[in-house]
């Protein structure tokens, strides 16, 4: 899995509420495990509409969606996750998430970043008041800065417009800055895990690989 220390670039601005992940990510293009080609399917439904904002080319680049509270609720489905980064988003600002959404993104590498309504509010009116507004996520010291677009990054040390401070799960906040998976962050134990197989007793019982009939 890749390490994510910083997430900067534009914003796109998605201001409705209660984002489920069938509209993230409809149902009929669930069908296949490999995890590539799903970025066309973002928001399908949605994208039919002429005017929706992601069909804004001015947004066409935005690396940080900035969305409503509770989203990615309803059922889980990892292709919600490698859709929007292979949309072109690198992390979530909102002020809520499913839980389980929130899990899968952290075991993909897309970072979500929970931040008080008025400020991802603050964020929406910024980025659909000037399309060039960025913003800046730091990881490791828990903080997003944003400009609009005669600020940013490359000028500093210009002030930013908005400046705030959020908390993540240590345990995703880890594994993201070092860039382990499930299986990397077990390995880290290897050590121990052998150590308790060489004590435990060989009359309990082991799990072992199945077998097929008659095999």
């Amino acid at each position: 899995m890749k390490a994510i220390t910083v997430v900067e670039g534009r914003m796109a601005p998605l201001d409705r509420a209660d984002i489920d992940t069938d509209q993230i990510m409809p149902k009929q293009f669930l069908k296949r495990i490999e995890r590539t080609g799903f970025g066309e399917y973002v928001f399908h439904d949605w994208r039919a509409d002429g005017d929706f904002v992601l069909n804004d080319p001015r947004y066409a680049d935005a690396k940080v969606l900035v969305t409503g509270p509770n989203f990615g609720s309803g059922s889980s489905r990892e292709h919600a996750p490698w859709g929007l980064q292979q949309y072109g988003f690198d992390a979530i600002v909102a002020p809520s998430f499913a839980d389980i959404f929130r899990t899968n993104c952290a075991k993909n590498a897309l970072l979500t970043v929970t931040l008080p309504a008025t400020t991802c509010e603050q964020l929406v009116v910024m980025a659909q008041a000037d399309p060039e507004a960025v913003c800046r996520i730091d990881l490791r010291h828990q903080e997003l800065v944003a400009w609009s677009g005669d600020g940013g990054p490359q000028c500093q040390p210009s002030p930013p417009d908005l400046q705030a401070e959020f908390e993540i799960d240590q345990r995703d906040r880890r594994c993201l800055l070092e860039g382990l998976d499930d299986i990397a962050l077990t390995l880290q134990d290897a050590a121990a895990i052998d150590a308790f197989e060489q004590r435990r007793p060989t009359h309990l019982p082991i799990a072992t690989a199945a077998t097929s009939p008659g095999g």
